[in-house]
């Protein structure tokens, strides 16, 4: 029989991280610590408006690029908290989640069959790589360092560029690590990128969750409004993981290539969603702020724990992720969080589901009660008394 499948998709790698969550499933008393998904309901004000919205029969497509509503608030929310200014008519889409807008930014701008490159800093969300496959470039790993705090400098994006580059995918604050990128990074690869005339897809999912000054982002920099398609969404900051909903800004002439796309796979994003997120972005500010504390809380606590323990981990500053080594124990990292999965029940992400720069590391999520963090610690502190007792 003939093969009807796509070799690209074929060849595609599984998620690194659904291999964890499908044995926690089959398990018992195990505290995970591997989603990376609020712990917080979204706040009722906003459960509230998308209730409201389907009692008044409000189950319609929007437009293609979503409720002008939600576009004139997205804009407002840009200005007011990164110093940049976007037409809500032509430079902002709604999209299905921040995924989707990665995929579609990507879609929209990569010439396939022509070895175009996208630089992915890792270690990173793992949908980047994937998504630039599937557009047709051709992905170029960064490997970062954690002796840079997993941050990129301008050397490495510009060791990286070769006459092929195009997009530089700018993942910050990072999941997996934590990393932020603060204004003299920034201002540091922006010469690099005009320089080159290179694209920038900036993912600033994590902005809200910040906790060593405010977010910057680099399309509020001279010369980069123009160059950077910025991608956003409620899933983290808002606790709105199901409602599925994110947005994209940037150029005009690149955002109607992508509302192209978004509007023959998707036609418009979820409606009752999109109500809800107006607002969100009203009104939602002192619910971020309450959340964000929360975090903060729970981060300084796992700082200081693994400092006790003698574990070492750099100090993240944004996300709610914390990324220790474990390398002095010689195990990779697949083989450490299978390990302590099965002998104390605690799940987290190896480092490697990442990026193979994320070996000898491991993801720790702290979007979980402080409670459940504590019993987690309690296990991984057991865990590597066990492994240092073997090592002598």
């Amino acid at each position: 029989m003939r093969d009807f499948l796509a070799k690209q998709v074929v060849d595609l790698k599984p998620s690194g991280i659904r291999k964890f969550f499908d044995i926690v499933s089959e398990m018992d008393d195990v505290v995970s610590l591997g989603v990376g998904e609020p712990d917080f309901d979204t706040p009722w004000h906003i459960r509230d408006e998308g209730i409201y919205s389907l009692e008044k029969g409000r189950t319609f497509y929007t437009s293609n690029s979503g409720l002008k509503e939600l576009r004139v608030e997205i804009c407002n929310y840009l200005k007011r908290k990164c110093k940049v200014e976007y037409d809500p008519l032509h430079e902002v889409i709604i999209t299905v989640g921040g995924s989707e807008a990665i995929d579609i930014g990507l879609r929209a701008v990569i010439n396939p069959g022509v070895g175009e490159e996208v630089l992915i800093p890792q270690p990173s969300y793992v949908s980047y790589e994937p998504c630039a496959i599937l557009a047709g470039a051709k992905p170029v790993v960064i490997n970062l360092k954690e002796e840079n705090e997993f941050r990129l400098t301008a050397e490495e994006l510009r060791d990286a560029i070769t006459d092929k580059t195009k997009v530089l995918v700018l993942p910050f604050p990072n999941n997996p690590t934590g990393a932020i990128m603060e204004r003299k990074d920034l201002e540091a690869i922006a010469e690099v990128i005009i320089e080159h005339d290179l694209l920038v897809m900036s993912d600033e999912i994590y902005s809200e969750l910040s906790y060593n000054g405010e977010h910057v982002s680099i399309a509020s920099l001279p010369g980069m409004k123009e160059r950077t398609i910025l991608i956003n969404g409620f899933s983290k900051a808002f606790a709105m993981t199901g409602w599925r909903l994110g947005y994209a800004c940037g150029p005009k002439e690149i955002l109607e290539q992508m509302t192209k796309i978004h509007q023959f796979a998707i036609m418009c994003a979820p409606t009752t969603s999109q109500y809800a997120a107006v607002e969100a972005l009203k009104n939602g500010d002192e619910d971020v702020a309450e959340m964000r504390e929360a975090y903060n809380q729970r981060r300084r606590y796992l700082v200081h724990t693994f400092k006790e323990m003698g574990l070492k981990c750099f100090e993240p500053y944004g996300a709610f992720y914390i990324f220790p080594s474990i390398q002095e124990f010689g195990l990779t990292s697949d083989e450490f969080a299978t390990r302590l999965l099965m002998e104390e029940k605690v799940a987290v992400v190896p480092g490697t589901a990442f990026g193979d720069c994320g070996e000898g590391f491991l993801r720790i999520s702290y979007a979980y009660s402080l409670e459940d963090l504590k019993i987690a610690i309690e296990r991984l502190k057991r865990f590597i008394e066990k492994l240092r007792a073997e090592k002598k």
